[in-house]
């Protein structure tokens, strides 16, 4: 991954509501959710959330498959993992890092 792409990535997440759509497709799992379900969910109108979904989609950190009559939206695992391994690639100088409990590291 390259810092444009990563910058594409932040930069799609620096808005509220699309990330808690990003959250919420996190913790739903691969089992993804419905446009419908997730507009519900937030209390998105219809809309605003196809305009995330599309900004989400072109940063590729959510996918979108269809399944019959709906379609199922995501998280990226893979593009999120790759985006946190390319923020913490040179933690502590190459040193093994701890996480203390509040999240923070500590080298």
């Amino acid at each position: 991954m390259n810092e444009k792409d990563v910058i594409k990535a932040l930069a799609a997440l620096a808005q509220s509501n699309r990330l808690q759509i990003f959250r919420t497709l996190v913790v739903k799992g691969p089992e993804g959710m419905t446009p419908a379900i997730l507009a519900q969910t937030l209390g998105l109108p219809a809309n605003t959330l196809s305009f995330h979904l599309k900004e989400l989609m072109g940063a590729d950190l959510i996918s979108q498959e269809r399944m019959g009559r709906n379609l199922i939206y995501r998280a990226s695992y893979e593009r999120m993992n790759t985006v946190l391994a390319f923020l913490t690639q040179n933690c502590c100088e190459g040193q093994v890092c701890e996480g203390s409990k509040s999240s923070e590291f500590k080298c």
